[in-house]
């Protein structure tokens, strides 16, 4: 049987195509796993599992769309071959099966098979030879209905929304002000580095401003939405992905909504909410239950305070600064060196408690802080058991913000508390145990923590005699 001269023409072009590479939409179900995921909030890492692929194909996904969610069908019509069905065909057309065996066992018409052989062969050699993966491109390569994006082919557009989000800050006499920016790595604005002095309009402003100041060109009209796509996906809408820097918050990718609307204190487990807290405490008739949190001061420098609420007994807890500190480099996940990181905020918290009798180290109740994210490691070392405060519920924890405000007094805020020693910080302790205190009859918090510990003595006692 001969070639007609349209079928060689065909061969011709197939022949000089370029090659088209790892097909995007042959893992389409994974892709719409891992979106699927992200829309419900999930991290990156999460909706890796989720759709079944490694960490780093996730993230280079989440990359390169931007954050942007690229709203993927669910599954390809029916009316068209699916990615599974090609793999069967080449399987099948390997094994000599004819067209008509085919598509009787994919429930489909001979001429769709035979359409589907003829036009997305390989686009290597001459001779037909099908492959899933090269046909797949070939009928994603079709199936692309790509719309130019606004702002790529209306350039007084594309000019104003760059004036607005990314122009220079002139002086009355037009000259350039601001720090020079640091080069654009693809990552969030820089930590505490400079920024570019930019006029900064968010891209609503744009919008919506776009309206008065061209009231008769409606070609001059954008939504916010397009501006924030073109700064988020590549290469769509003519905007640079390093002008995102210009963007308020500064990020590089986009944060997904339902990211947004989950709340930060993923350490905070079921078991340690105030309401697993045992009742015994409310009535500050036993002693031994505590409440804690930090003061902050200038340059990330912290002191943890610890109250005892019967007796209002308190402790100052040194958080020193580790080794490394103002030498290396801050970093996102990067070592905690200011000296209240997880793990330094647990270990320090263990040194001031344990030396207690196990009677007076019955509870302590924290702010939502996640310097206390490893809670856990704490009560199994010391048996303390930890529970968190409600969110902004300060009065849960009443005691130790009296405590937070006493102590301002010797340590105002705006002042480096990494300038006072481990003793230093044990004298304003002192001084605050032994200051006369209307709730206790105007005995001192020593004195009524000395009898509280000379009660735990005696029952000791009693218990071994």
């Amino acid at each position: 049987m001969g070639t007609s001269p349209r079928q060689k023409k065909i061969r011709e072009e197939r022949g000089l195509m370029f090659s088209p590479g790892r097909p995007s939409i042959a893992w389409r179900q994974d892709r719409v796993r891992f979106w699927e995921a992200i829309a419900a909030g999930a991290k990156t890492r999460e909706a890796a599992v989720a759709a079944g692929v490694s960490e780093p194909v996730a993230h280079r996904w989440f990359k390169h769309a931007g954050g942007v969610n690229p709203r993927l069908a669910p599954t390809t019509s029916g009316r068209y071959l699916s990615s599974a069905e090609r793999e069967d065909i080449a399987l099948w057309r390997a094994q000599q099966v004819g067209v008509r065996d085919i598509a009787k066992r994919l429930g489909r018409s001979p001429s769709t098979i035979s359409r589907e052989l003829r036009r997305n062969a390989s686009t290597r050699t001459y001779r037909l030879e099908y492959k899933a993966s090269t046909a797949q491109w070939h009928a994603e390569r079709r199936a692309k209905r790509p719309k130019t994006a606004k702002m790529v082919t209306h350039h007084q557009l594309r000019q104003y929304v760059q004036d607005k989000l990314s122009g220079e800050i002139l002086t009355a006499d037009g000259e350039i002000v601001g720090p020079v920016g640091p080069v654009w790595g693809g990552k969030n604005k820089p930590h505490r580095g400079d920024r570019e002095w930019v006029t900064g309009w968010s891209p609503q402003q744009i919008a919506q401003r776009l309206r008065l100041d061209f009231p008769e060109d409606e070609s001059m009209r954008i939504s916010h939405e397009a501006i924030y796509q073109a700064l988020y996906v590549e290469g769509r809408g003519g905007l640079e992905r390093k002008q995102s820097w210009h963007l308020r918050r500064g990020r590089a990718k986009r944060t997904p909504r339902a990211r947004t609307r989950q709340q930060a204190w993923a350490h905070v487990t079921e078991e340690t909410v105030l309401n697993k807290r045992p009742a015994e405490v409310e009535d500050r008739k036993i002693a031994g239950h505590w409440e804690g949190d930090l003061i902050i001061g200038l340059k990330r420098s912290a002191v943890a305070t610890l109250i005892e609420r019967t007796t209002r007994y308190a402790m100052l807890v040194h958080l020193p600064r580790q080794t490394g500190y103002g030498m290396i480099r801050p970093t996102k996940n990067g070592p905690a060196l200011a000296g209240y990181g997880a793990l330094t905020m647990k270990d320090a918290l263990a040194r001031s408690i344990t030396p207690l009798p196990e009677q007076l180290r019955r509870s302590l109740t924290w702010d939502r802080g996640k310097e206390l994210s490893a809670h856990a490691l704490l009560t199994r070392e010391t048996g303390l058991p930890v529970y968190f405060a409600d969110a902004k519920s300060p009065w849960q924890r009443g005691s130790n913000e009296h405590l937070n405000g006493l102590l301002r007094q010797y340590f105002p805020k705006g002042t480096d508390l990494s300038r006072w020693n481990a003793d230093e910080i044990a004298a304003i302790a002192t001084a605050l145990n032994n200051r006369p205190r209307g709730i206790l009859g105007w005995r001192t918090p020593a004195e009524a923590f000395a009898d509280q510990l000379r009660s735990v003595q005696q029952q000791t006692v009693a218990t071994i005699g």
